[in-house]
């Protein structure tokens, strides 16, 4: 089947981007680490020793990122619906972070511990259609929110990325409700013309 002319600009952009490229020359599995790396940048995120939830991981780009920045007496949780290579020093949860069962294989992974930062780049498949994707987004990072809610320590730091449109409005509202600080961040390496941003929340009050 011929390619369509939309798919094969999107290949084109892909191949000649330069995350891309950094990413294959710095062994990191996606672009999206420099994603975060610029977020924590500005907003210094990570430190040693860290407890770290990771949603929506694979292929692991935002966990290699995390687990070099936590170090060896850090923790990081990685959960994805899809398979991800393991990674040193990450505990991997698969299966569909909606269901009850993941979220709380999540949870009990922490074993009692609360964690310092939750980190989400999950996003749903998306179909095209607007009125179905963006529901079906904001439903994802709701859930990310009250996992935050129930496994952060106090002033412990949440990162979403949200799609920009239907919901979004309260959605940071709502997190302006459980953080000091909430600010919105659009990494340099993230596409000019998507609609996603990363909404950053600081000090979480218990």
């Amino acid at each position: 089947m011929a390619r369509s002319k939309s798919s094969g600009r999107w290949l084109q952009e892909h191949f000649s981007d330069v995350y891309v490229k950094r990413s294959k020359q710095d062994g990191y599995r996606s672009r999206a680490s420099y994603k975060l790396m610029e977020i924590n940048e500005k907003d210094r995120l990570f430190r040693q020793g860290m407890r770290v939830i990771d949603l929506g991981a694979a292929p692991g780009g935002w966990s290699q990122v995390a687990v070099e920045l936590v170090g060896d007496h850090g923790k990081v949780i990685a959960s994805d619906i899809l398979t991800m290579d393991p990674i040193a020093g990450v505990s991997f949860i698969q299966g569909d972070f909606t269901s009850e069962e993941v979220y709380e294989a999540i949870v009990a992974e922490m074993q009692g511990d609360c964690a310092d930062l939750v980190i989400s780049d999950m996003a749903p498949n998306m179909s095209g259609n607007h009125n179905i994707d963006q529901p079906a987004a904001m439903y994802l990072v709701e859930l990310a929110l009250d996992l935050a809610r129930t496994v952060l320590k106090p002033g412990g730091n949440f990162v979403a990325k949200v799609f920009q449109g239907e919901g979004f409005p309260e959605y940071m509202q709502e997190l302006k409700g459980s953080f000091e600080r909430v600010l919105t961040r659009k990494p340099d390496a993230s596409r000019s013309r998507s609609r996603e941003v990363y909404l950053v929340g600081l000090g979480f009050r218990s």
